[in-house]
């Protein structure tokens, strides 16, 4: 048996590797080099270079945003394995706290799709060939995300040891 059954395959990969990079790198780029003033400027594609500078209450929301990022980063990393290193001989146990987070994200991951939607100007939204990176990670990235979450609670390409399971069965299993 795996060390990780609650999360096997792409689902490791993906949440145990892939989104807590892609989420701690933001954070990174916001607080060295291109900056807040570069990362503000890409929230929504525009031509043209950044601002240098941006205006002070502007600047903290940004790297509050950073920290957001971070957390988000740091939770999935640390937590996801640390279900795993306390729980070895356990995927039911291992599959309800990973549940647990996961439905929280994903509930994050689906207002993030909306709001990023909604915040973009009419030209844009349905346009993603004018999309720059950054708006693909808040929306396509981030569909792809809920998407893989969603798989991962109709169990596709996994055992399930909780979620989907009748009460008897859960109960006989943590």
């Amino acid at each position: 048996m795996s060390d990780f059954p609650a999360l096997p395959g792409a689902y490791k990969g993906l949440f145990l590797y892939i989104e807590p990079a892609s989420t701690i790198l933001p954070a990174v780029l916001i607080w060295s080099t291109p900056g807040a003033a570069w990362f503000h400027h890409e929230l929504i594609p525009a031509p043209g270079e950044s601002p240098h500078i941006l205006e002070a209450r502007t600047r903290m929301a940004i790297w509050q945003l950073g920290n957001c990022y971070l957390l988000l980063g740091m939770l999935s990393s640390f937590v996801f394995r640390a279900i795993r290193d306390a729980l070895p001989g356990n995927p039911a146990g291992q599959e309800r706290i990973l549940g647990a987070s996961l439905l929280a994200m994903a509930i994050a991951d689906a207002t993030h799709i909306v709001a990023s939607f909604i915040g973009l100007p009419d030209a844009l939204k349905y346009r993603p060939d004018l999309w720059n990176p950054t708006t693909h990670g808040n929306i396509s990235f981030v569909i792809i995300l809920l998407l893989f979450r969603v798989a991962w609670f109709l169990g596709i390409g996994r055992t399930r040891y909780y979620f989907g399971k009748q009460s008897s069965e859960r109960a006989k299993s943590t």
